[in-house]
């Protein structure tokens, strides 16, 4: 990786890290942000992405076991069924996650950050024959998005269903979500979730359903979705993104900045 790669990563993960974790906005209607001693929170309803998106980088070993218990303290006084630890590689100490692993939270597949400045990315939408793409716009098309995304990632559509009911009734300006219809049948859906005052626009879902794989649907989503970011005026496009869409997202133009891994605090029933 040449020197000018090198400084041009750092400087896009300094920015996310600024905007995107430091001085987070809420992402949804009755979603606070909170800044509690040495992290950054998102607290709603149960429904709701519920979390620390950022924490000190001086939050030393000496303070990190008091930090993790009052976010576990938090969850169960909020009565959360599950609480999110989104910890980036670079987050201090050097031992966190294993700190958060001894306080019981559980730790899930890692992804990899990636950013792209929205004008270095293609926007013209190329789809397979019998696909069309078309925004999410009321509770039927939520339904659909909730079915393709429950074939697609094989997990349970109840928690997406409310989350995005909630946006598209009492914060639409700032959510668009996608649907790939082949015929009558959602093939594939996406998010995103336009930050304001950030110029980041964060890219969700896009899984396919099997049969549809491979047939160019998940980058006919990230060029519509790329357009729309355009049209908004916004700079950046975030993605979180699996071992399967890295390496798409990487021919389309992101850059890998860094991993992120979440880890999960349940508590016992």
């Amino acid at each position: 990786m040449s020197d000018q790669t090198t400084a041009h990563r750092e400087e896009l993960l300094a920015v996310f890290d600024r905007e995107m974790r430091e001085h987070a906005r809420s992402d949804g209607p009755g979603v606070r942000v909170e800044r509690t001693g040495d992290v950054v929170r998102q607290a709603g309803a149960a429904h709701d992405w519920n979390g620390v998106v950022w924490s000190s980088p001086d939050l030393d070993a000496a303070r990190a076991d008091a930090a993790i218990a009052a976010q576990v303290a938090h969850c169960v006084e909020r009565g959360y069924d599950e609480f999110e630890w989104k910890l980036y590689a670079h987050d201090r100490p050097a031992d966190l996650g294993a700190r958060l692993l001894a306080a019981g939270f559980e730790a899930e597949e890692p992804e990899t950050l990636l950013v792209a400045p929205v004008a270095d990315l293609p926007t013209e939408v190329v789809l397979p024959d019998g696909v069309r793409l078309r925004t999410v716009r009321d509770e039927a098309d939520v339904e659909l998005m909730a079915r393709a995304h429950e074939q697609a990632f094989g997990s349970d559509r109840t928690r997406l269903r409310q989350q995005v009911l909630a946006r598209l009734t009492e914060d639409p300006d700032h959510f668009v979500g996608v649907l790939a219809m082949a015929g009558e049948e959602p093939v594939s859906s996406a998010r995103m979730e336009l930050y304001p005052g950030t110029g980041f626009a964060g890219l969700w879902g896009g899984g396919t359903v099997e049969a549809w794989r491979g047939r160019g649907v998940y980058r006919a989503l990230i060029a519509f979705r790329a357009r729309i970011a355009a049209e908004r005026g916004f700079r950046y496009l975030q993605v979180d993104a699996t071992e399967d869409s890295r390496p798409i997202l990487q021919r389309l133009g992101f850059t890998a900045l860094t991993t992120t891994t979440p880890y999960i605090h349940r508590p016992a029933s």
